[in-house]
């Protein structure tokens, strides 16, 4: 089911609980029946101010529906090694399975880069055989994993990021519109480090979020963005050359980055 299918789904069941028919739907958003039906159908089109309407006839907020939607979203947070080695091997596959974590269509994938249907088809294949995915008819899929997916850190796909992508992330300017880019260092005790880490966290599953809502933004509105999120004790190498002897294990930093650049895919 996809994000826009789910938050239909969703609206459906708050409508039956709250015992309110279509007809008086329609009927507080000055709509005919009709439309609200043709509206909550399999395939409808649901502006995003009309998801606003909705939630003031039902007296929701926009925020808990979204985190309703987020809590129905895939718990596995991490692939297998054996997973990882099989996604990176090919640049093909982690692309595909780049652009199914952002939840594109293969519609979407074929207008965006030079890949042939057939490529782009095997690729979703192989993602359902590793468990990635399951590959539904007409070429439509279920992410089997969470969209926050943590890449393990010495795993085969953040050595690719860190041999190959991370320098050209980091080259930008980070000057863009809502762009950010932000290093800060400090010292703090390892509890309040991992409550730190938490919150970190959970900005990523804000990220998540707000990306599933957006889906029904026409593509002339969305901009590709990418976070990312670091928090390690750590001290820069030309910094513990400095360091007085003995105190190199005592005295560690946090050093915490946190940019959403633009990227092409």
């Amino acid at each position: 089911m996809s994000s826009t299918q789910s938050l239909v789904a969703l609206i459906k069941g708050e409508l039956k609980s709250q015992g309110i028919s279509y007809a008086e739907l329609a009927q507080a958003l000055d709509l005919s029946e009709s439309s609200v039906k043709r509206m909550l159908a399999p395939g409808g089109e649901m502006p995003l101010s009309r998801v606003d309407e909705i939630c003031r006839v039902l007296k929701l907020e926009f925020a808990e529906l979204a985190s309703r939607l987020a809590a129905q979203a895939p718990t596995q947070r991490e692939l297998s090694l054996e997973q990882e080695k099989a996604v990176v091997a090919d640049p093909k596959l982690l692309l595909v399975a780049i652009c199914c974590l952002s939840l594109w269509a293969l519609e979407d994938v074929l207008a965006r880069y030079r890949l042939s249907e057939a490529d782009a088809v095997a690729a979703l294949v192989k993602l359902d055989r590793l468990g990635v995915i399951e590959l539904r008819p007409n070429n439509r899929y279920k992410l089997k994993v969470a969209k926050t997916l943590r890449w393990r850190p010495q795993g085969p796909v953040m050595t690719f990021f860190r041999e190959r992508v991370m320098a050209d992330f980091f080259a930008g300017g980070f000057d863009g519109e809502g762009e950010l880019l932000t290093l800060v260092h400090g010292e703090f005790g390892a509890g309040h480090a991992r409550e730190l880490a938490e919150r970190l966290q959970r900005a990523a599953d804000d990220f998540a979020r707000q990306h599933l809502l957006d889906q029904k933004l026409p593509s002339a509105e969305k901009r590709p963005y990418s976070v990312v999120i670091g928090l390690r004790s750590w001290v820069f190498e030309a910094f513990r050359d400095l360091e007085r002897p003995g105190l190199g294990q005592r005295k560690g930093e946090i050093g915490g980055a946190r940019g959403p650049g633009r990227v092409g895919g």
